[in-house]
């Protein structure tokens, strides 16, 4: 279908990525990774042709269509949703012509074992099913079904694009693309804009499409759910893994360790050839044997090791004084604006610690809820109380423009870190994508997605008890928010999460809030009990009749839901406990095998009684590791299956 040889793209003296070569066949799901900078948009453009590569050519099949949804909004205004979604179905008799040619060429052939043969009959079949469309009974069902899919309700498709904002617009383009049902779809971010019921169904779809699949993505989860092969760009080189992403971190990691060893064995070679020409370099009677070393050594390929992609910082936020036991009690609460009521009779209280993730369909109602709470917007009816001592930090994506234009990303961060976090600053950047030169960059000239990074770096270093974060994983790539769950599950303060990021709420999130039909529900059994219902609800769409009342909680007696309620908060603080377990076995076990490793390398080059004293400690330690390892990963696994 599409096949790219020796790719090169060069900027002067600078490569981006040289000798990339692989191909993409139908039904083929790939993820394209490699960390932020490494060219992933740069390849999908050339793939797309509109980029020109420097070196290296691109073949596409002569009749292939493809569908690339990029990161920036191409959607124009003067049309409806429904209109803007029509433009899909466009080109009909085009459709027809490369079908009467389809079955000429099959006509032509004899070879019916082959796979050229399969691709071609596979090629007819999509491109019958997509003239069969045009029937505007059917073409009106497949919008309005996509459409619905991706968030929008029956009464935004007769609205004008221009009266959404930008996300929603996004999910226009995305409609469209996925409508014209290409050979081919490139997907540089489509999760960005979608709320978890969209990205689930997005899922689906993608998992059911006979297109090749090429896909950008910053959400492990949608990765491993729909991708089967990922194509990492790394130090200028690709790499190609038959697997889905989290599957290619493993062996991505023990590339690593073969690429380290690799390397470390070259600077030995090269330290002990410096030393023999040093060594020599004045003697005649080693005249040849030196320049035949310096020669060795300028012919010799260096080995690199892209250390950047490894680099993991540990931090805490910081806690003020502790709160009093329920920092937020929400009695009665109605939340409008003007007539619109968007949340009516909302009870809630939060205890103190608690990890509670909003999740919902965008409009839903959660930054609205939120809003409330912080006093940007006044209820209409109830009361919402801020518990005793409670210090509160909150993080909005339009933080980002109450930064300081005129002082340096250092600067930022600096004025505001205080006491041993002030010595780890360069780390943290480094962490969230400032590493290096880029800390001296004044804010001024950062994008938007960059200030809102910045923004979260700078809040989550402002001592409080209690977070309240809206979409904090946006413009955050895998490392990052690694880095940033990490240090919110230490956080020992009370954080409430608006997120559709569901790959960050698990196992970070102690209750999970469905705001839905203008109601909040109480998922107890977290995410996975959330994305449960979500599905089996997704699966009854079709034969639905309840209506509007089929969005209504089922409320549970108050009594019952609050021992449910203690016996899941005990049940996920033991899962915690356990992993928390597994993790440090891990880590300890790491050190003893590089111990032991250093150990049997040094035996190799000499062998004495404290050298085999040592080997044999840290070999009985290692199998006591081991063995305590199996007992709580046992235990771990057993606990999971009791709790399915």
């Amino acid at each position: 279908m599409l096949s790219l040889t020796n790719i090169g793209v060069h900027f002067g003296t600078q490569t981006l990525f040289e000798d990339v070569s692989f191909q993409v066949n139908p039904r083929e799901r790939i993820a394209l990774a490699g960390r932020n900078g490494a060219g992933k948009t740069t390849l999908l453009n050339i793939i797309a042709g509109l980029e020109e590569p420097s070196s290296g050519s691109v073949g596409r099949q002569s009749d292939i269509t493809i569908g690339y949804l990029p990161q920036h909004m191409l959607t124009k205004d003067g049309r409806t949703v429904r209109e803007e979604a029509r433009l899909a179905f466009a080109d009909g008799e085009s459709l027809q012509r490369t079908a009467e040619a389809l079955t000429q060429t099959l006509g032509e052939r004899s070879d019916y074992e082959s796979e050229e043969y399969a691709e071609i009959v596979q090629r007819l079949s999509n491109v019958t099913e997509l003239i069969a469309m045009y029937n505007p009974a059917r073409q009106e069902a497949e919008i309005e079904k996509t459409l619905k899919g991706l968030g929008f309700e029956q009464g935004d498709f007769e609205r004008e694009t221009s009266e959404f904002s930008g996300g929603w617009r996004m999910r226009i383009e995305l409609a469209n693309i996925l409508l014209g049902h290409p050979d081919l779809l490139l997907l540089d971010e489509p999760t960005n804009h979608l709320d978890v019921e969209s990205i689930v169904w997005l899922e689906d779809f993608i998992k059911n499409t006979p297109a090749g699949v090429i896909m950008v993505s910053h959400d492990r989860r949608f990765l491993d759910n729909t991708t089967t092969r990922t194509i990492e760009l790394s130090l200028g080189k690709a790499y190609d893994y038959k697997v889905n992403y989290s599957k290619y971190e493993v062996l991505r990691q023990e590339r690593y360790e073969q690429q380290l060893r690799a390397y470390e064995n070259q600077q030995k070679l090269i330290k002990d050839t410096e030393d023999f020409i040093e060594r020599f370099r004045y003697k005649p009677t080693k005249a040849v044997q030196v320049q035949s070393r310096i020669k060795q050594l300028e012919k010799l390929e260096r080995i690199e090791v892209d250390q950047i992609d490894r680099k993991r910082i540990h931090f805490t936020f910081p806690m003020t004084i502790q709160s009093g036991q329920y920092p937020i009690i929400v009695q009665d609460l109605r939340v409008g604006y003007g007539d619109r009521v968007v949340l009516e009779d909302i009870d809630l209280t939060l205890e103190r610690g608690e990890k509670v993730a909003l999740v919902g369909k965008n409009g839903s109602g959660k930054t609205t809820f939120v809003r409330s709470i912080i006093g940007e917007i006044p209820h209409q009816k109830g009361e919402i109380r801020l518990g005793h001592q409670v210090e509160l930090a909150y993080f909005a994506q339009n933080q980002a423009s109450l930064l300081d234009g005129d002082k340096t990303i250092f600067q930022t961060i600096d004025d505001i870190a205080v006491g041993d976090i002030r010595l780890r600053i360069n780390d943290i950047l480094g962490a969230f994508m400032f590493g290096g030169e880029l800390s001296e960059k004044k804010v001024s000239v950062l994008s938007g997605g960059e200030k809102s990074r910045l923004a979260m770096i700078r809040l989550l270093l402002s001592p409080s008890n209690l977070l309240i974060l809206d979409e904090p994983t946006n413009h955050l790539d895998l490392s990052s928010k690694t880095v940033l769950k990490e240090a919110i599950r230490k956080y020992e303060g009370t954080v409430l999460m608006v997120s559709h990021d569901r790959d960050f709420l698990d196992g970070l999130a102690d209750k999970v809030l469905e705001f839905r039909g203008g109601k909040v529900i109480n998922h107890l059994g977290g995410m996975d009990e959330y994305l449960r219902k979500l599905r089996e609800r997704e699966g009854l769409a079709a034969s639905d009749t309840g209506g509007d009342n089929a969005a209504q909680s089922v409320q549970v007696p108050a009594q019952k839901g609050k021992e449910d309620y203690e016996r899941q908060k005990g049940l996920n603080k033991m899962k915690r406990d356990l992993e928390g377990k597994v993790e440090r076995l891990e880590g300890k076990i790491e050190e003893y095998e590089a111990k032991i490793k250093e150990i049997e390398e040094k035996l190799t080059r000499s062998v004495s009684p404290d050298l085999l004293n040592d080997y044999e400690k840290n070999s009985y330690e290692l199998g006591k590791l081991m063995d305590e390892w199996e007992k709580a990963q046992e235990r771990l696994e057993e606990f999971n299956n009791s709790t399915k």
